[in-house]
């Protein structure tokens, strides 16, 4: 399991959970660090299960045994202690009383933590077929709704300047149009927190009927949009107070589209070189010249 996984994990899998597995996975989140001090029995009398809900809920997770949850954990929380990037202290909760300087702190850390957790996780060789795939796409479509539609437009952004025949689109019927269009010689972007959002993955299906490589952008690999992908690149979430999944994340998908961006300037270097050659002059032509009063 890749380092600071282990409660990221819990969180993605909670909302399948159900019943007694779901209690155990609450609990765990509320105070992970004092789950590492109980047995799988005191933990199952703490949520009202047994011990055997307990070592189920492990599995259900893809832990091996409680054991495997108490080391990851304990780990977790060593990482957390000894980093730059976030401690063990603050957690994601805020108050209506809380100060703007807790605030500043907790979105900090959380965020600090999600992008940290994303490059600890990242997978280099998907990373790697995305870039190489998407380089010499004749076509690349972008799909996200929501908040990951803004990402899906800012992933077309970076994409555009550097050359790249790209289209990020956040409306079902228009991006399900665009999929019906693809080739094999083309790219789908799938982009969702949950992995499970129903217009997003409508046209990201029908790309790969239609034979484009598919690349799922997610938190969840278990998720229909990670099934239908050919590459999976992982996100992280950074949840506090105010902050659902999808928004916590953003950071941390940024983090990946970023990586896929430089890669693909990479291995199209002579077109991504004079693409931004052609263009680098265009913002500065529109800047509002300051007047001195003298």
């Amino acid at each position: 399991m890749p380092p600071t996984d282990v409660t990221t994990l819990i969180r993605t899998e909670l909302p399948r959970l159900a019943g007694s597995l779901r209690k155990v996975g609450e609990l765990i989140l509320e105070d992970p660090a004092a789950v590492t001090h109980c047995s799988a029995a005191e933990l199952g009398r703490r949520t009202g299960t047994s011990q055997a809900t307990v070592t189920r809920f492990c599995r259900a997770i893809g832990l091996d045994s409680y054991q495997h949850l108490l080391i990851e954990l304990a780990q977790e929380r060593g990482r957390g202690e000894v980093s730059d990037w976030g401690t063990a202290e603050i957690g994601p909760d805020i108050s209506p009383d809380d100060s703007l300087e807790r605030v500043v702190q907790v979105v900090g850390s959380a965020d600090l933590r999600a992008v940290q957790q994303t490059i600890d996780r990242i997978d280099l060789d998907a990373v790697e077929r995305a870039a190489q795939a998407t380089a010499r796409a004749r076509r690349i479509d972008v799909y996200g709704v929501g908040g990951s539609g803004a990402v899906a437009q800012e992933t077309e952004t970076r994409l555009f300047r550097i050359g790249c025949a790209v289209r990020g689109w956040t409306e079902v019927h228009a991006a399900t149009t665009s999929a019906a269009l693809l080739t094999p010689a083309d790219v789908a972007i799938g982009i969702s927190h949950s992995g499970v959002t129903r217009e997003t993955i409508e046209p990201f299906e029908l790309a790969k009927e239609r034979g484009a490589t598919t690349i799922a952008i997610t938190a969840d690999t278990r998720s229909p949009l990670a099934r239908a992908a050919d590459v999976r690149l992982v996100s992280s979430s950074s949840e506090t107070s105010f902050r659902t999944g999808s928004i916590g994340a953003r950071h941390s998908v940024l983090v990946l589209i970023d990586c896929l961006y430089v890669r693909v300037a990479q291995l199209s270097y002579q077109r991504a070189s004079a693409s931004l050659a052609l263009t680098d002059h265009i913002a500065g032509q529109h800047a509002v010249k300051s007047r001195r009063t003298r």
